[in-house]
């Protein structure tokens, strides 16, 4: 006879509402967070209110121990007794519907979702401003479980309400409680679960899940281990999701996560803090750890509180705001300056524990943790190091420092530097690498090292005295800073040459870093007539002009090269310039240089205006802004906004003003108008004065 694994229950919505609220069934993000729009809550509390079936529910025993506590100081509630694996979205949309309270939804919004009741006809609807005002609806449902207001006293202040439109009938008022009625009824609906043993594995369980969901969604490690987290040490995985949701918009009140590299999600964190915490990157073993398993397979409560202390106390490590933007110093000093320029957030995430553990662990100074893992970054993003097997490759380098003692900074940089070195071989660099710039793909890593090479050798834009570094800011809007150029245009090489593959005409190769308006001068002429107008037209000297064509790999004869061959050389010069930059990543007197990154004014600035006069007309000719940009003021105690139009005007309530400063004095500011106002742009709020700054370093 088959071994039974599972039991089938009945739970009405009030008694499975009540567990939620005791903390009996745990209600974790198993399946991400509250996806659903409102107008599938709204389908099921229709088909629920005509009786129609809505599916089961299917639980998983999760084998605490009665009394269990999650993990922290102080009281703790119990551990969840169930866990809900699938029809998550359903429970949670009963219990915020009901209830009122608020669901996260996956961009870490916090919202309510309310729902609408006409009882004359049992319509439901999603409540919006109309349905607000019309009072033929009960406009949130929810208040008829609220205990506070009663039911009783819902129903006569609805029918009040509606007998102030139009007069009812004693028959019709009748029929409209008997709805509402009904409706509260519903807390007594009865869902069918089946109820998974704890003896029952993840895989089994999410193999259960995948064949009885009707959307195919397929739960993985991560997806567990944040489950077990929301029953044993629910106030850690909050604190991941927060840190996450914080990491994605900019702070003015103080310190935060918010950073150019990565908006972390909690799965991605949560590797991090099981290769700290636990030294181990195969989420399998993580979560069996997890759940106290010892050697024989048994289930030991003592066990799986060790292994949450240690993950507790990981995670203060990973989720510390200096060891945080600290680790993002390393990606400047190794010449990566924002998210644009990152291929891989697997490696940046194994970088950021491999920091971690060289810091918490091994004590390593600041300095030398920074060159390390600099290098160490450099190389895993050049070679694609965790592209593949990501699990594999990490659980092999953490297998490097296991043998070393603890606080041991030597053996810790020495063992992360042996590998570096044993993968960037000669043989790398003369073949492999140029072999790897044989390509069209923007987000190439051997590209994104190339220009990680430029910024670390403080490399000129071509043609100009502007730094690479700076039109890379990613904190400074540069819609029309630098563009990547064609070295053979593209219409010269359809025309002329014959090429037309889109693979061939954007080979890496034949692409440079170029001001915008050099890009346009230069438009489609072969490069022995633009290049030499070019070089004319800047007047470059020529130690400059040779440290360009050295950056910028660029052979001495090349605009009369064949296409092929300019190709091939280039790529060679190409790796030679990487390399050059990765020897200079091992100069112990290298420490690069940038400008601070620009950020929104939070109080009233004392810059003055250049002596240059720009006009904000030129802005919009340049695009750094368009008809239509928002302007609003940098002060806190102004909030009117503005518009500009497309003679580079500012609109406010109808009234043109020609300059930011008249706006301003519009408003009763008084102020100078390029610091007050703020530009809405694609990258965020920035000044007009950021904004003219940035079209003077292009003049």
């Amino acid at each position: 006879m088959a071994t039974v694994l599972v039991k089938d229950t009945t739970h009405q919505v009030a008694d499975l509402i009540t567990d939620i609220r005791r903390g009996e069934i745990a209600l974790p993000d198993l399946q991400r967070p509250y996806v659903w729009e409102p107008a599938k809550a709204r389908e099921l509390f229709d088909s629920m209110y005509k009786g129609f079936p809505v599916g089961y529910l299917l639980f998983w025993e999760t084998g605490v121990e009665p009394g269990a506590r999650q993990i922290g100081e102080g009281s703790k509630p119990e551990a969840a007794r169930r866990l809900i694996v699938d029809g998550q979205q359903r429970l949670t949309s009963l219990f915020a519907v009901m209830t009122g309270t608020p669901v996260m939804r996956e961009d870490y919004r916090s919202t309510r979702i309310r729902l609408a009741f006409r009882p004359a006809d049992a319509t439901f609807a999603v409540t919006d401003a109309a349905i607000e005002k019309d009072p033929e609806y009960l406009p949130d449902i929810g208040v008829l479980w609220d205990t506070a207001t009663g039911r009783r006293k819902v129903i006569r202040d609805f029918l009040a309400r509606l007998n102030d439109k139009r007069p009812l009938a004693e028959d019709e008022e009748d029929y409209i409680q008997d709805a509402l009625d009904r409706l509260h009824d519903l807390e007594s609906y009865p869902f069918k679960g089946v109820v998974l043993s704890a003896d029952i594995d993840e895989e089994q369980v999410a193999e259960i899940f995948v064949r009885i969901n009707s959307e195919g969604v397929k739960l993985d490690q991560a997806d567990f281990i944040l489950t077990l987290t929301s029953v044993f040490w629910e106030d850690g995985r909050r604190a991941l999701e927060d840190f996450c949701r914080e990491s994605r918009v900019p702070s003015i009140q103080g310190a935060s996560p918010f950073n150019w590299y990565i908006r972390p999600k909690p799965p991605q964190l949560l590797r991090v803090v099981a290769a700290v915490g636990l030294d181990s990157a195969v989420l399998k073993q993580v979560y069996a750890a997890l759940r106290g398993r010892d050697n024989t397979g048994k289930l030991s409560p003592a066990r799986r509180e060790e292994r949450f202390a240690l993950l507790q106390q990981a995670q203060e490590h990973v989720l510390d705001l200096k060891h945080w933007h600290e680790f993002f110093l390393c990606l400047e000093h190794a010449g990566f300056r924002g998210e644009k320029m990152i291929s891989s957030q697997n490696t940046l995430l194994y970088s950021y524990a491999l920091w971690l553990i060289g810091r918490v662990h091994h004590a390593v100074p600041i300095d030398q943790l920074r060159s390390t893992i600099a290098r160490w970054f450099f190389m895993a993003q050049l070679t694609g190091r965790y592209s593949g097997s990501v699990e594999t490759q990490m659980e092999q380098d953490l297998a490097l420092l296991r043998d070393l003692k603890p606080a041991d900074p030597r053996g810790f940089t020495t063992a992360l530097d042996r590998v570096v070195h044993e993968t960037l071989t000669s043989d790398f660099w003369s073949i492999t690498l140029p072999n790897a710039l044989n390509s069209s793909a923007a987000k190439s890593p051997a590209l994104l090292a190339y220009i990680a090479a430029l910024n670390i050798l403080d490399a000129d834009v071509l043609l100009s005295t502007t730094k690479v570094r700076t039109r890379l800011d990613p904190a400074v809007l540069a819609r029309k800073g630098v563009e990547r150029h064609h070295l053979f245009p593209r219409k010269y090489l359809q025309k002329t040459l014959g090429i037309t593959q889109t693979a061939r005409i954007n080979q890496i190769a034949n692409m440079a870093l170029l001001e915008w308006t050099d890009n346009i001068a230069i438009s489609d002429q072969a490069p022995t007539d633009y290049w030499p107008q070019q070089l004319a037209a800047k007047k470059i000297p020529p130690e400059a002009l040779a440290r360009q064509l050295y950056l910028h790999a660029l052979p001495e004869d090349w605009p009369s090269m064949g296409f092929e061959s300019f190709l091939s050389a280039r790529r060679t010069l190409m790796a030679q310039v990487v390399r050059d930059a990765f020897l200079q990543l091992e100069n112990a007197t290298y420490h690069p240089v940038y400008q601070v990154t620009a950020t929104v004014p939070t109080q009233r600035s004392t810059s003055t205006v250049p002596s240059r006069r720009v006009k904000l007309s030129q802005l919009l000719d340049a695009g750094l802004i368009n008809e239509g940009t928002v302007l609003t003021p940098a002060w806190e105690d102004y909030d009117q906004t503005a518009v500009v139009d497309d003679q580079g005007r500012i609109i406010i309530d109808g009234q043109a003003h020609d300059t930011p400063s008249g706006a301003a004095n519009a408003v009763g500011a008084g102020a100078n108008g390029w610091t007050f106002w703020l530009a809405d742009t694609p990258e965020g709020q920035l000044s007009l004065d950021t904004l003219r700054a940035s079209l003077s370093e292009e003049s």
